[in-house]
């Protein structure tokens, strides 16, 4: 067994999100059964005595990798010394509530922990924004963080991936891990771009077939595909009354082991990145591309062909990503 614990931080910890996810983080899944963990849990004061019962749940729990336990509303003693951190608290998005309704609360809430994280995190610590807008929550997070290198930001676009797999997975009635290389780019909204035109599906013979050419149908692919993935979120917001919780929490988990421990050889995900300009995306967003992780670093993968179906959604959802970014820009003078 590793012997030095890592600490991974979980704002918000006691909502929703972090309610399934801390569970998961401490019995092994975020990090491999291999590696103890020290969970810090951030979340306001008064969810302070929620949060309490969370932490009453996991000592309950007696999991045998979590070697310790923080749980404060003080955001400099839950970012001190943190090598991960899931930044899941946010002004949340309630249901026929516009992305744009909670920019400027979120835009405040990620300045003051950008600066904990700056201040207080262990060296080369690792983020993951969840809170929504996620992709620009991110970037305001990086502004104000400037000694945590760019390449240590990112923000989940994971789930929308995994949207993405579920459904190709039941299209064609075949084992979502035999699903691989579709693509979210730009933002985690919906504007947002499943793309399955690289994504490939291996069928029992052990051959790779693309997932255009066994679906056999681009009006699908083209569209309800597409707004079903781009729309889930609401539809279980409508459904349960809720935002979707379980889902999101693996989907954190998914990221952040790929991102620390790899990908498998030949298999890109989505993570939404600081553009450097890849795919004619304007450089200085924060964008959803396809990557590979390796030695704990992520690269985009290059030279994917786009057609011009393609294109215009790459460049809508970029376009809206402009916007957010003017609209935070501004909360901030």
């Amino acid at each position: 067994m590793a012997s030095e614990p890592v600490r991974v931080l979980v704002t918000g910890a006691a909502g929703q999100i972090g309610y399934a996810l801390v569970p998961m983080i401490a019995r092994g899944v975020l990090l491999g059964s291999n590696q103890p963990v020290i969970l810090h849990m951030l979340d306001i004061p008064p969810a302070a005595e929620s949060l309490n019962g969370v932490k009453m749940e996991l000592v309950d729990a007696a999991f045998p990798l979590l070697k310790g336990v923080v749980a404060t509303t003080d955001v400099v003693e839950a970012c001190t010394g943190v090598n991960i951190a899931i930044m899941v608290g946010g002004f949340p998005r309630k249901e026929g509530m516009e992305r744009k309704d909670v920019m400027s609360k979120n835009v405040s809430i990620y300045k003051a922990q950008a600066s904990a994280l700056e201040k207080h995190a262990a060296a080369n610590c690792k983020v993951l924004v969840v809170a929504n807008p996620a992709n620009t929550n991110a970037l305001i997070l990086k502004e104000f963080a400037p000694s945590i290198p760019e390449k240590n930001i990112s923000c989940l676009t994971r789930l929308d991936h995994n949207r993405a797999l579920g459904q190709i997975s039941e299209r064609l009635n075949v084992q979502v891990s035999e699903v691989k290389n579709v693509i979210i780019w730009g933002n985690h909204s919906s504007t947002q771009y499943p793309d399955v035109n690289h994504a490939t599906v291996k069928l029992p013979s052990g051959e790779e077939k693309s997932v255009r050419e066994l679906v056999a149908d681009d009006a699908w692919l083209n569209g309800e595909f597409i707004s079903t993935v781009q729309q889930r979120g609401a539809a279980i917001i409508k459904a349960r009354k809720l935002s979707s919780a379980l889902s999101a929490a693996s989907a954190a988990c998914d990221h952040i082991r790929d991102w620390v421990l790899g990908t498998p050889e030949g298999t890109w995900v989505s993570m939404g990145v600081y553009s450097d300009g890849s795919y004619n995306v304007p450089a200085g967003l924060m964008y959803s591309f396809p990557v590979t992780c390796r030695n704990g670093e992520w690269s985009i993968v290059q030279g994917l062909s786009i057609d011009e179906f393609s294109r215009k959604k790459l460049d809508l959802t970029a376009e809206e990503l402009t916007e957010e970014k003017a609209l935070a820009y501004s909360c901030l003078s």
